[in-house]
């Protein structure tokens, strides 16, 4: 059985909603899934998993949440190559910019990314959560 780790950061909730779904759909295509916000996880317990979706929503110029998100994501970057990804968050304004270029960051560190990013704007509606959970499958999927 694979093992997935969902790290991710929230302000609002809406991207907490995603990746509640998105460890949702990994569960019913039969992982092991382990849910943490990113304060709860550290690069050192990447380790212990087969793959990984980690959410984060657009902040200021569409950027990564710069507090604790941004500076986890960084030390992660060195242990992404080979390993199946998945990204996924909620916007505010623009176009979704930062999901653009935080998949290229991750395409960039050797990363195998499962699509492009799912960036879902405000909060996920019923179809924006079935969209997250097809993303936990198809990164169970990949591993």
């Amino acid at each position: 059985m694979s093992k997935i780790a969902v790290v991710y950061w929230s302000g609002t909730g809406n991207t907490e909603q995603m990746a509640k779904a998105v460890q949702e759909g990994a569960q019913k295509a039969g992982a092991e899934v382990s849910l943490f916000e990113v304060d709860q996880f550290g690069v050192g317990d990447m380790d212990s998993f087969d793959g990984f979706a980690f959410g984060c929503p657009a902040m200021g110029d569409e950027v990564l949440e710069e507090g604790s998100f941004e500076p986890f994501f960084a030390e992660a970057e060195g242990k992404l190559s080979g390993i199946p990804v998945a990204l996924f968050g909620s916007y505010g304004w623009g176009g979704g910019a930062w999901m653009e270029s935080w998949a290229e960051r991750t395409k960039n560190d050797g990363a195998k990314l499962i699509g492009e990013g799912l960036a879902i704007e405000n909060g996920p509606t019923d179809e924006g959560l079935a969209q997250c959970e097809k993303l936990g499958a198809d990164l169970v999927a990949a591993v």
